[in-house]
């Protein structure tokens, strides 16, 4: 089980996020159709502790914006890589769930989120030198209570993953008061993960869906046969 470090307050948001901070890159606008489930299984956890009740979505039943792009190839992690990059070219791409859980082996999402939030935004990180996923930040996604892009408004919650520092500590979440909500750090396996909350969502609820996390290919959508 991973444990929550002590609140660490501070005044400015943390530079490995982007010039643009925590959002840096999840409002960019996608192409492509939404798919997603009509039927919502809701969660409740009825004691966390403060006298809460909170209500909860399985994620796999949110909208996933980027599934319905065409012409994805999923197969070996750097295949997967390698076809994002030519659809693209630029830092942040659009791609699916089931073409980051290829490109990142492993990699975890939470099983569930807040009942509120109904849609997710996904997308791989590149370094444009390169041409191969930015270690700093590999995959990004956006969690919305409203139709994605639809609002001035930015995602309720982001999740970052990355590659871990050599000393990161491991098996613990810490949390972090930032000037527009709450972010959560943790290394496990190979990689870091951050997710922010907006200051709206109860921290609460953002500790619930980070120790939820479960690995994104067990949250894909059934194949066709």
């Amino acid at each position: 089980m991973r444990r929550v470090g002590g609140i660490v307050v501070i005044a400015l948001l943390v530079a490995a996020c982007g010039e643009a901070g925590l959002l840096d890159g999840v409002g960019d606008r996608a192409q492509n159709a939404v798919i997603g489930s009509t039927e919502v299984t809701t969660t409740t956890v009825p004691d966390t502790g403060n006298g809460v009740v909170l209500r909860f979505r399985e994620a796999a039943e949110m909208a996933w914006w980027n599934d319905g792009i065409p012409d994805q190839k999923i197969g070996e992690p750097s295949y997967t890589r390698e076809f994002v990059w030519a659809r693209g070219g630029t830092r942040v791409i659009q791609a699916s769930r089931a073409e980051i859980a290829a490109a990142l082996p492993g990699v975890e999402f939470p099983r569930l989120v807040a009942e509120d939030i109904g849609w997710a935004t996904s997308q791989l990180v590149f370094d444009v030198a390169s041409a191969q996923l930015d270690p700093g930040t590999s995959a990004q996604f956006g969690l919305w209570a409203t139709e994605p892009y639809t609002l001035d408004q930015a995602a309720v919650a982001v999740l970052r993953v990355g590659r871990p520092a050599e000393n990161a500590i491991r098996g613990e979440i810490i949390p972090e008061i930032v000037s527009d909500g709450l972010s959560l750090n943790w290394v496990d396996g190979e990689y870091r993960y951050e997710l922010f909350c907006q200051a709206t969502l109860a921290e609460e609820y953002c500790l619930q869906m980070a120790r939820s996390i479960v690995p994104l290919g067990e949250l894909l959508p059934p194949t066709e046969t």
